[in-house]
């Protein structure tokens, strides 16, 4: 069943629907940005019933395909160079819209209906060009108000005029400078007002006090006391845990909770992150991507706000400590009822082999969830692969994702699963949880995900070969717990207040 599962996946069509390559603007000085992009959104941008596709691109702007064939697209411009995005329904109008981490500027964009983008970023109150070099987003209700907030992932002081000659002087070859040159970042938190503009309270709430060197953010509950928490991983230096104080304020428990650093007791190159429940004892585990030689960290949530490091015990160190990880994705992807992953992967530089480091271009990697340990497979090509967000663009039940690549235009791996294992999806507001009685995993609804992107936010849950009916208790951010019976499998569910 494992082999055919891993052949099921790894034979799945892989193809490039998307008219545009992703426009990193490479040069010979190297400079650090050129590396970092192209975060990737899944949407349904125009309320048609299928999912719509924006990437980050870069010096290109924003761009954004109308599913499901993505024929024609629509340009968001933007001055800034686009790394990361952020889809969510800031004002509640029901059309989702768009946040743009950018270098040197953010953006806020309006959906108007119809794939329209309209520029709100002066009026939402956000800050004007000149700014540190953001990275990524990500939409959440951390004071439970009912309004969506945003958390804002910043990563280095980057000026082009500074760029410093990092590489073989000798050989005159360049690489991308080590993350040691550059000063840190604090992170900022902006509340919704309701009114269509947002308050910065990075340092009310203790966000700014902490500076890091920030790349992706994941949503959890670790403590389990219904406020939601932000994992952020930082390059090169100890990850951030902010633990929600009942939407006040955020305590910085990275150290106190394990996940700072990993066993080993030295950072990573932190890059993607994933909080998803892989060992089904209903706690929130956390995983990212690092690069080649560091493994990719694994913690298993072990209760009272605590994790253990467990990346070589599920075989997590051996099966990726010769890949360089961008996006990682949890999700069922052969809907056999266990969380696996998936990661983009491809080298910082594209002259890894001249330095003697390694391999560039690389291919993606599935690692299927055995039960206790990983399984790994290549999947698709290799690439600078890059952002990389799920979601079921065919709706046939079975997990897709959508991959960006620099130079190359993006990918779609359509997923493939076993026929006979069922699933459920349970589409409802950010930050909602979900339990399936009679199994302790536990799910959320979110989109911020992988690295830089933003996944269509579901509660994907695979069955395997259970029958319904099934019982499902699903616990928005705010208002109480409801209990809604699926009769069958291969259902959705829309859960709304």
């Amino acid at each position: 069943m494992l082999l055919r599962t891993l052949l099921l996946l790894a034979a799945a069509a892989i193809d490039s629907p998307f008219s545009a390559k992703l426009d990193h603007a490479p040069t010979a000085e190297k400079h650090l940005i050129e590396t970092m992009p192209g975060g990737v959104a899944l949407a349904d941008f125009d309320n048609d019933g299928s999912l719509d596709a924006a990437f980050a691109n870069g010096a290109g702007g924003v761009l954004v395909f109308r599913g499901p064939k993505f024929e024609g697209r629509t340009a968001v411009s933007v001055s800034a160079y686009a790394v990361g995005l952020a889809a969510g329904d800031y004002d509640g109008d029901g059309n989702i819209d768009l946040f743009v981490a950018g270098v040197q500027q953010d953006y806020v964009f309006h959906n108007e209906g119809r794939m329209q983008f309209r520029d709100m970023t002066k009026v939402a109150g956000f800050p004007s060009p000149g700014k540190p070099w953001s990275v990524a987003g990500g939409w959440f209700d951390y004071d439970r108000d009912g309004k969506l907030d945003l958390f804002v992932v910043r990563y280095v002081e980057w000026d082009p005029a500074k760029e410093r000659f990092c590489g073989d002087p000798a050989r005159k070859l360049r690489q991308y400078c080590h993350p040691r040159f550059y000063a840190a970042q604090a992170n900022r938190l902006y509340r919704n007002r309701g009114d269509g503009t947002f308050e910065d309270v990075s340092a009310r709430t203790g966000i700014a006090a902490h500076k890091g060197k920030g790349m992706s953010l994941a949503f959890l509950d670790f403590d389990d006391d219904g406020w939601t928490d932000v994992f952020v991983t930082n390059d090169t230096e100890p990850s951030f845990l902010f633990r929600n104080v009942e939407g006040k304020h955020f305590e910085e428990s990275a150290i106190l909770a394990g996940v700072a650093l990993p066993d080993a007791g030295k950072p990573v190159s932190a890059m993607g992150a994933a909080a998803a429940d892989f060992d089904g004892d209903g706690r929130e585990d956390i995983a990212y991507t690092a690069l080649m030689g560091e493994t990719f960290p694994l913690f298993f949530g072990s209760g009272k706000g605590l994790f253990t490091d467990r990346t070589f015990p599920w075989r997590l160190g051996a099966l990726t400590r010769t890949r360089s990880g961008w996006s990682i994705l949890a999700g069922d992807f052969d809907n056999d009822g266990k969380t696996d992953l998936f990661t983009a992967n491809g080298d910082v530089n594209d002259n890894a082999e001249a330095f003697g480091k390694g391999v560039s271009k690389q291919p993606n990697l599935l690692l299927r969830n055995a039960g206790g340990r990983f399984e790994a497979t290549d999947v698709g090509a290799p690439a600078f692969h890059r952002g990389a967000a799920t979601g079921d663009l065919n709706r046939d039940g079975a997990l897709d994702v959508v991959v960006s690549r620099l130079g190359e235009p993006p990918i779609v791996i359509w997923g493939v699963a076993p026929k006979e294992n069922g699933w459920l999806r349970v589409s409802a507001p950010l930050g909602t949880r979900v339990r399936l009685a009679g199994r302790k995993d536990a799910f959320r609804v979110e989109s911020a995900c992988g690295y830089v992107s933003s996944c269509e936010p579901v509660a994907h849950i695979g069955l395997g070969a259970a029958k319904g009916p099934f019982t499902l208790t699903i616990t928005p951010p705010f208002g109480a717990a409801r209990t809604v019976t699926a009769p069958e499998a291969r259902v959705t569910i829309a859960y709304r207040e």
